[in-house]
């Protein structure tokens, strides 16, 4: 058994999270643990809501509240979506803990102590109607170096370099248009170009991360220069150093303290387990392994940026934590767009995680996400093709197979029958099913999510033809053979149940009890509103115990299960869905 870290990006608590986000982070993440933990692997899953920053203030401002008003309320909605999900974090926790501030504060100290920060003065963007500091992200512009006319303060999406708002031609502010004045300001900078050489000859050793993620890695790598780490902001982490820590007009900027959190949840995670140095485990023990989820436009942060702080702060001389491991793989997955259009809340092309769950199932966006979401390309979701995916795979195939094997053998048997002398057939089947352990299992280790439901589901559509090919309702004269048919079938679905589990949580649960099982198969999260550890504000987490729950490996039925008649586990949708959701976007 290995230990492994999913470390998942943090969703930003300024507002309700869409299913394009989670097409990125949260479903890849899950699916990716709950393999590992189902193949015998100690996983430790973790993230939060991400807090900090001067988009949470602008906002707040506009919203005529404090910016821990805002942050609290969409912390605990995006808290109730991820567990709607299913998505079993081992703790979903937030960055305006005292935990994650001592962390953030230890990092930034290590680097500095290790010469990694630098003090520089540099232009700030500043409103000039309100005097506020303009985040970088609010700053458009064009790209000075391709062209690019919707270039950020921050960085280009078009070529990918990283910018600072000044360099940007005709800047302006996305609050209110107007053009930024630039100020003088003093900040600190993480010395990037110092990890060149070191980043370099750390991707040379990295196989099998998907190419666009090492290509683009490399790229960046290539241009480094210093980024500011501070900012002029009320709402952040205080810089932990004489003469700044009590500054109310300077914090620690929000990248950097985001990215630290998921050391400061793993941290969390030890000191609430009763065990506070469990952490070690993950960060500091050479044979454990750390994955990293999350959307393209974060590659930047986890294949150069963390790993430049991970290498400063461990070295020379390793700060009060330890010496830290670096990620095994930044797995980024690439964007979901929505009925031909990008995502955007203010032009209401968005369906929100929240809005889509009260009409719709879990497990049928777990689904579509992970055969046809944005793994290695740009993906569109589309109604009519949400449908197609749910009636004829879901629904007709899978759903289909689960409820007429089982009412089959409800009916004519009341539980699941003896299986009597098998046939080539039956025992080609049966292999056939037990190989997909390994080859969807292998898929799952490697990333590659939407091959392996597709493996899954071409393993359901052979048991789907075995059963037709049988067709045990014109054996009723050979009740014995009819039995032996039918406990083959059932234990082809009892294998797929198993290897679709990582992928549809809720319904292998159902299909587990459904065939007579008891207890937990897919374990869950909850939510836990709990004390924080250093300043006794409270907060809902997301959690669990998933210890419990199926193996990945075959289990074989037992004949005399009782079994009654099955209520449907996926739900087929009408034509009138697609037409009712375009009208919503329209309207």
């Amino acid at each position: 058994m290995s230990r492994v870290l999913a470390a998942v990006a943090w969703p930003y608590a300024n507002g309700p999270r869409h299913i394009g986000h989670v097409s990125g982070f949260g479903v890849p993440s899950d699916v990716f643990s709950r393999y590992m933990r189902m193949a015998g692997h100690d996983v430790l899953m973790v993230s939060g809501t991400d807090e900090h920053g001067t988009p949470i203030q602008v906002q707040a401002d506009a919203e005529g509240v404090t910016p821990r008003e805002l942050v609290d309320r969409y912390n605990r909605v995006i808290v109730e979506d991820l567990h709607g999900l299913g998505l079993t974090y081992d703790l979903f926790t937030r960055t305006t803990t005292g935990n994650h501030y001592q962390v953030v504060q230890e990092l930034f100290q290590g680097l500095h102590d290790n010469g990694y920060i630098i003090a520089k003065t540099t232009l700030g963007a500043r409103s000039p109607s309100t005097g506020r500091t303009l985040p970088d992200r609010y700053i458009e512009g064009t790209c000075p170096i391709c062209g690019y006319d919707s270039a950020r303060g921050d960085q280009c999406d078009n070529c990918g370099n990283q910018l600072d708002p000044d360099q940007l031609i005709n800047p302006r502010s996305k609050i209110n248009g107007e053009t930024p004045e630039f100020v003088e300001t003093e900040h600190f900078f993480l010395d990037l170009p110092a990890f060149a050489d070191q980043l370099n000859a750390w991707l040379d050793t990295r196989e099998g991360w998907r190419p666009n993620v090492l290509k683009f890695s490399r790229n960046l790598i290539a241009d480094l220069q210093p980024r500011a780490i501070t900012r002029d902001l009320e709402w952040g982490v205080p810089i932990p150093l004489d003469g700044w820590r009590d500054r109310d007009d300077k914090r620690i900027y929000v990248w950097f303290d985001a990215v630290i959190g998921y050391l400061s949840a793993s941290i969390e995670w030890a000191r609430r387990s009763g065990d506070p140095e469990a952490w070690r485990k993950w960060w500091q023990d050479p044979d454990a392994e750390a994955f990293y989820f999350m959307g393209k436009d974060n590659i930047v942060f986890h294949s150069v940026i963390w790993p430049s702080i991970l290498l400063g702060y461990s070295a020379p001389k390793p700060g009060s934590l330890g010496a830290l491991n670096l990620p095994t793989e930044v797995v980024s997955s690439e964007y979901l767009t929505m009925e031909g259009k990008k995502f955007s809340s203010s032009r209401r092309v968005v369906i929100y995680v929240r809005d889509f769950l009260q009409r719709y199932d879990a497990d049928a966006l777990r689904y579509f996400i992970a055969v046809a979401g944005p793994e290695a390309t740009d993906t569109d979701f589309t109604w009519s093709e949400f449908r197609r995916r749910n009636n004829d795979e879901l629904v007709a195939g899978w759903g289909n197979l689960v409820n007429r094997s089982i009412s089959m053998a409800a009916k004519n048997f009341g539980e699941i029958p003896a299986a009597g002398e098998l046939t080539a057939e039956d025992t080609a089947l049966l292999e056939a099913v037990r190989a997909g352990f390994g080859s969807v299992g292998d898929l799952l280790a490697k990333h590659r999510q939407k091959a392996g439901i597709t493996e899954a589901m071409r393993i359901v559509g052979e048991v789907n033809k075995y059963f037709s090919d049988q067709s045990p309702w014109k054996l009723k004269e050979d009740k014995a053979r009819m039995g032996t048919v039918l406990h083959v079938a059932l234990q082809a679905v009892r294998d797929c149940n198993t290897l679709l589990t990582p992928f549809l949580p809720h319904a292998a649960q159902q299909i587990h009890e459904l065939l007579g099982g008891t207890g937990v198969h897919a374990p869950m999260p909850r939510i836990v509103d709990v004390e924080d550890l250093d300043n006794g504000l409270t907060y809902p987490v997301l959690t669990g115990d998933y210890k419990d729950g199926a193996t990945w490996t075959p289990e074989a039925i037992v004949a005399g299960t009782p079994l009654s008649a099955p209520t449907p586990v996926f739900k087929k949708l009408d034509e009138s869905i697609v037409e009712e959701e375009l009208a919503r976007l329209q309207s």
